[in-house]
């Protein structure tokens, strides 16, 4: 995680608890727990956070960032295509996201959020199955925030 120049790794473990909520844990390399939080579409709930990333624009980045990642629904309002991808356009409130979905797989490879018509937030997916990514890029367009995620399997 790079946020404006620095630095942050570690293990980030995402835990759906209910049908709406999914807990995020964050812990350094050596397994200290940094920051622990519940995050649904509308609910957020910080269990713990390491005082040095008790920032205010620190947390809100990562409750709007997460509420973004994981939303469950995209009403869909129009869809296209590319070379590469079917598009799929959802609308909600003043946010827009585009979803791109690779023809040779049907599998989500990006989600593209923008805010009055301004794009925010690119979530990019490598992924081999439906269910879960291997990895994941989410780059934010107006501010230096960088998350990439990886899924650790039994053999790495």
């Amino acid at each position: 995680m790079d946020i404006y120049n620095n630095h942050v790794s570690g293990i980030l473990i995402i835990k759906k608890i209910n049908e709406k909520t999914h807990r995020v844990v964050l812990t350094s390399d050596f397994g200290n727990k940094l920051i622990d939080f519940e995050v649904s579409e509308n609910d957020f709930k910080l269990n713990y956070v390491l005082p040095d990333l008790d920032k205010k624009i620190v947390i809100n980045f990562l409750k709007s960032d997460f509420q973004e990642l994981l939303r469950q629904k995209y009403p869909v309002s129009e869809s296209f295509e590319n070379e590469n991808s079917k598009i799929y356009l959802s609308k909600i409130d003043k946010k827009s996201y585009y979803l791109f979905f690779n023809k040779e797989n049907n599998l989500l490879k990006q989600i593209i959020y923008t805010k009055n018509n301004k794009e925010k937030i690119d979530f990019s997916f490598d992924a081999k199955k439906h269910i879960f990514a291997d990895s994941l890029n989410l780059q934010h367009k107006d501010f230096k925030i960088n998350i990439k995620l990886f899924q650790i399997t039994e053999t790495e």
